[in-house]
């Protein structure tokens, strides 16, 4: 299977112990992500989001690391996780 690029929007909330990953949105493209991760920063309970880009084949679930492509607010400074 060929590699596929999927594009994402992903929120943080304030957790007990820091700041916690929340609900990751697939987009279509990459502003489409930069757009909803701006868009989910201002929501309330929400402290920052950010847009990134993972290439891969989703068949074997092999996948380089994420690639940020914008940052909005408060977001973990510690990225390897996602």
């Amino acid at each position: 299977m060929p590699a596929v690029t999927y594009y994402v929007a992903l929120p943080f909330v304030a957790a007990d112990d820091g700041i916690a990953a929340g609900e990751a949105v697939e987009c279509f493209n990459p502003n489409a992500a930069v757009m909803k991760a701006e868009a989910l920063s201002r929501e309330p309970g929400i402290v920052g989001a950010l847009a990134f880009s993972r290439t891969g084949d989703p068949g074997s679930g092999d996948f380089s690391d994420a690639t940020l492509i914008r940052k909005f607010g408060a977001v973990p400074d510690d990225l390897s996780a996602l």
